[in-house]
């Protein structure tokens, strides 16, 4: 079957968001361009590596082409709505790919489906005919900084974590390994 690479080259948004309660969230990177919608399922972790990775990418364009880019997104730039309804997954992303594009100044994110198997790198960023189905999105770099700061909102709007060993705070009570598994009285 051919590889299916869903390009938006001019996006009317491009969010991470999630469906569900914190602690049974599940993830969402959606792509919109006109009446075209695509979203796709990715990991928590991925969704904050990809943000700080962005922000990384921003800050080396900078450095290296002198190009213009934006230290911060004022509040009205960043993107606050519901991921658009219905909600179909396209896929699960395995991979993801992170460039700048000098032609036309974007920073270019693939997603690329999960597989069984390795993924050869030659495919990532690239046309080839052959590999799993990616999403491709050119945004200019306010929009990554924008798009870099919703994500970072997304992912600290879980469960908050615990002062000791940083994982989640559970609503149904919290087993702390930093406590030999004993839970914090109201006394302490």
């Amino acid at each position: 079957m051919a590889r299916v690479i869903h390009v938006f080259r001019q996006p009317d948004r491009f969010v991470a968001g999630t469906v569900g309660q914190p602690g049974d969230r599940t993830f969402y990177l959606q792509a919109v361009e006109s009446a075209r919608t695509v979203s796709v399922t990715i990991e928590k972790q991925q969704v904050e590596v990809l943000a700080e990775r962005i922000g990384s990418l921003l800050d080396e364009v900078h450095r290296r082409f002198g190009a213009e880019v934006p230290d911060g997104v004022p509040d009205d730039e960043v993107d606050a709505e519901p991921l658009a309804v219905p909600v179909e997954e396209e896929f699960r992303v395995g991979t993801m790919g992170l460039g700048w594009d000098a032609e036309t100044r974007a920073v270019v994110i693939e997603l690329l489906a999960a597989t069984e198997g390795e993924v050869d790198e030659s495919v990532v960023l690239d046309d080839t005919e052959e590999g799993p189905d990616a999403v491709r999105v050119f945004l200019t770099p306010l929009e990554a900084r924008a798009f870099a700061e919703r994500a970072g909102r997304v992912v600290k709007a879980g469960r908050k974590p615990c002062p000791l060993c940083g994982e989640p705070l559970d609503p149904q009570g919290h087993v702390c390994p930093r406590q030999n598994g004993y839970r914090r009285s109201d006394e302490d």
